[in-house]
């Protein structure tokens, strides 16, 4: 089962930088589709009964699918998973925080091996389908998520009108049902004092901003997601389109903050860079955010060549590496929050050391 991998290492694709574009600014790109079996109660709705028949018809679905790429995926009930692997898969963001507080059997994951593909069912909406890709990758993700819809549309009665669209859970989801999003690393223009400004304009563009797990997370590290907020009178190419000029506008923004940052208080930036390594290699305590705030420093410090030898995979492992699941799965037992600081600077030191 390529599932125990994904539980009981570290690595997913979207963690895989070295090679994508823009991947010095932007983490990971990412096409969330939203879809609902028709004459069947959103998943908020659904009882013991209901919640089968959706699972069954999805799981037939994926079980009569020729396709490769979807028949090389594992389904996984939540039956099958522990809180803990829930979490571990919260923290790979391959399913919501809302999707691993469910307890019922008929919501689970379809996910391939490398985690670039997943399907949450009976989340919010019946199917959920995501790719996750590194770097500036929004269309290179559409095009996987869209070979994956219609694949399965082949096999499912998908609710659907003529005049709205696709039909969600949620009304801001009506339409296309899609989300697009990137997780930006964005440290020269939050210290520059920039950061409000420029999200504010792209509000009036049609996007939103949120913390590293989406919706209600707060934002640590300089990482920001930000995505579409208009599924409704878009196409699917125009909401892409928007999001990767934005990005693209971001990116260069970026860029020249870092260059001005590097040319203008070198000491002072090479002084925070240094002072961020060394407590991460030898602090025997650490909190998650703190972890994520010195992480994004010596990011920073890689991205500028102040820092040798470092690659960027490996920081975008530590993210998910020292989060609380992660961090309990590799000891093999349960811990408190202050067993679980002392073990997230053992573990960031033995990743950087």
């Amino acid at each position: 089962m390529h599932a125990d991998d994904l539980l009981n290492s570290n690595y997913v694709k979207w963690m895989l930088a070295e090679e994508a574009p823009a991947s010095d600014i932007v983490i990971s790109s990412r096409i969330r589709l939203a879809r609902n079996l028709n004459l069947i109660p959103f998943p908020h709705l659904l009882d013991q009964k209901s919640g089968e028949r959706s699972l069954a018809e999805i799981q037939a679905a994926w079980q009569k699918s020729q396709d490769p790429i979807l028949r090389e995926m594992e389904l996984l009930t939540f039956d099958q998973l522990s809180p803990l692997d829930r979490q571990i898969l919260v923290e790979k963001h391959l399913i919501s925080p809302n999707h691993a507080a469910a307890n019922e059997h008929y919501r689970g994951l379809l996910v391939n091996r490398d985690g670039a593909l997943a399907i949450m069912i009976n989340e919010e909406d019946h199917l959920r389908i995501q790719c996750l890709l590194p770097g500036l990758q929004v269309e290179a993700c559409y095009e996987m998520a869209e070979r994956i819809d219609d694949q399965l549309e082949k096999n499912l009665n998908f609710a659907f009108d003529e005049s709205r669209g696709y039909l969600t859970a949620c009304p801001t989801n009506v339409g296309t049902g899609m989300r697009a999003s990137v997780m930006l690393h964005l440290p020269a223009i939050t210290l520059t004092g920039l950061a409000n400004a420029i999200f504010q304009n792209i509000a009036q563009l049609g996007m939103t901003v949120r913390g590293l797990y989406g919706e209600g997370s707060e934002v640590v590290g300089n990482l920001y997601q930000v995505s579409n907020q208009v599924t409704l009178g878009q196409s699917e190419e125009d909401i892409i389109n928007n999001l990767t000029t934005i990005t693209a506008q971001m990116v260069d923004q970026e860029r020249i903050m870092r260059s001005r940052l590097a040319n203008e208080t070198r000491f002072q930036l090479e002084d925070r860079v240094g002072r961020a390594f060394g407590i991460l290699t030898n602090a025997r305590i650490m909190t998650s955010n703190e972890a994520l705030n010195l992480l994004s420093d010596v990011r920073l410090g890689v991205d500028l060549g102040i820092i040798k030898d470092i690659r960027p995979f490996a920081l975008n492992e530590l993210m998910a590496a020292v989060s609380p699941a992660h961090l309990q799965k590799r000891s093999g037992q349960e811990m408190d929050p202050f067993q679980r600081d002392v073990k997230r600077a053992e573990v960031i030191k033995e990743k950087l050391g």
